[in-house]
């Protein structure tokens, strides 16, 4: 069996259609796909598992395919928001359960997929998320939720759209022997942005660069010797020595007591029904104590952080003090984002507003998404100077959805510092970005907590990605329910 592209013009979204090379795929031929950021990987990867409408040329695929991907994962979630919308029709919305997900189109699961599925999901750690709302679930758990779906399909092609992104390490080292074991009955092909993930087992790499196929290894493995040429091209230093300054009439405001807490919690918890996602957790962020989160997947980071910024409603059931305000008094939720920049998975989702990359930056200023005020000639500088730092400075009027996930990312952390906030809260912020702009990223960040007067809170899930100027660590393995 193959996959064969031969002078292909595939338009994927209304704004976007992309032409490919002739490619060939054959079958048992494992097949990495890497380049930079906004190269055209996930394109390619899109094309390759069936996605879009065929324009011109031939697309040919022999065989079943499975798909995961970023794209795919915003477009469930989107699909499931959506159905707060269906009281305007009078019916009553019912969200879609983790199984509902990895059964969708399947009439009737057979006994063999039951048990598949019973197996799968003890291996990734979601066999109690099953009747869990889709929805509800953190980003690394519906990634897992997506990966069982396709492998219960067992198909021919499985294209896999950076599958590691959102996994804690243990399940990230379990799925790496998963597809170690599985790659004799299918075809993997899988997208990657850090050389760390590229499995050894793999034959041919495909290197992408502005939307075209720049270059390609073949090898029996894709060990250190065959991606030395890879290796050279990346090894690029990055070396930042100074972020852009702040504007005195939009930056976080000045706390009332230099030296009071930042946030203080007592006694936290957070409980969705009889699920504890975490309790007994005392936990005091002192200015310039810059923290990481630790955790395996669920174990309630990212819900911790959203206590902080107020977007959990349980904020106000806990003993919680932010930046002066005691939670549950009377403060809105503005008093509270004006002295922070958050970077994550869900806001990501979150921001759908098609405006320029350089507003997307401005809107750092006002806490909103999307630009809905005129920005000043001064901000707008500003703004530039945070495109030209994260090297996006030719992108300053391509609209937000057409930029890859890898350089909106890029985008939402420019937009996260524009203001220097008081506390940075980072919730995996690499997610999406290849190496080279990945050092950059961690470089600034280091650079803001060694300099700055902005407090850090960090979660990510890969040890490679350290920040040397945050010392303190906060393991949410310490405050899980005893079962």
């Amino acid at each position: 069996m193959t996959i064969t592209l031969t002078n292909l013009a595939v338009k994927l979204t209304d704004s976007l259609t992309a032409d490919i090379a002739p490619l060939c795929l054959e079958t048992g031929q494992h097949t990495v796909i890497t380049g930079l950021n906004g190269s055209g990987k996930s394109v390619l990867a899109a094309v390759l598992a069936g996605q879009g409408k065929v324009q011109h040329g031939e697309r040919l695929i022999e065989g079943t395919v499975g798909w995961v991907s970023i794209a795919q994962q915003q477009a469930i979630v989107a699909a499931e928001r959506s159905k707060d919308d269906a009281d305007i029709l009078d019916v009553l919305p019912t969200p879609s359960s983790a199984r509902d997900i990895i059964f969708q189109d399947t009439a009737a699961p057979s006994d063999r997929q039951v048990s598949e599925l019973n197996r799968l999901s003890k291996m990734f750690g979601i066999h109690r998320l099953l009747e869990r709302d889709f929805i509800a679930l953190s980003s690394g758990e519906t990634r897992k939720v997506l990966l069982v779906r396709q492998l219960l399909r067992k198909p021919d092609w499985l294209v896999l759209d950076e599958p590691f992104d959102g996994l804690d390490a243990q399940t990230a080292e379990t799925f790496s022997a998963l597809l170690n074991d599985i790659r004799q009955d299918c075809t993997i092909i899988m997208v990657v942005n850090r050389q760390s993930e590229i499995p050894c087992w793999a034959q041919r790499l495909l290197f992408v660069q502005a939307g075209k196929l720049a270059w390609q290894v073949h090898a029996e493995q894709l060990n250190q010797e065959a991606l030395q040429p890879l290796q050279q091209m990346l090894h690029i230093q990055q070396s930042v020595t100074s972020l852009p300054e702040k504007d005195v009439s939009r930056c976080a405001p000045t706390l009332a007591d230099p030296h009071a807490p930042l946030v203080k919690l007592r006694n936290g918890k957070v409980a969705w029904g009889d699920n504890i996602v975490f309790e007994a957790l005392d936990w005091t962020i002192n200015p310039g104590e810059h923290w990481q989160i630790i955790g395996p997947n669920g174990s309630g980071k990212t819900c911790l952080l959203t206590l902080i910024t107020g977007d959990n409603p349980l904020c106000y059931s806990n003993d919680l003090n932010v930046f002066g305000f005691q939670r549950g008094n009377g403060e809105s939720i503005w008093q509270i984002k004006q002295y922070l920049g958050i970077v994550s998975n869900s806001f990501h989702l979150q921001y759908r507003v098609n405006c320029s990359a350089l507003d997307v930056v401005c809107s750092g200023f006002y806490d909103s998404i999307g630009l809905y005020q005129s920005p000043t000639e001064q901000q707008r500088k500003l703004a530039m100077q945070w495109l030209e730092t994260i090297a996006l400075g030719e992108h300053v009027h391509t609209t937000f959805q057409s930029l890859s996930y890898g350089d909106q990312r890029l985008l939402l952390i420019a937009r996260a510092m524009v203001k220097h906030p008081s506390l940075l809260i980072l919730d995996e912020p690499c997610n999406g970005l290849d190496d080279i702009n990945r050092h950059k990223v961690l470089a600034m960040l280091d650079l803001v907590a060694r300099t700055g007067d902005t407090t850090l809170l960090y979660v990510n899930h890969h040890s490679e990605d350290n920040i040397p100027s945050i010392s303190r660590c906060l393991d949410m393995r310490d405050y899980q329910p005893r079962r």
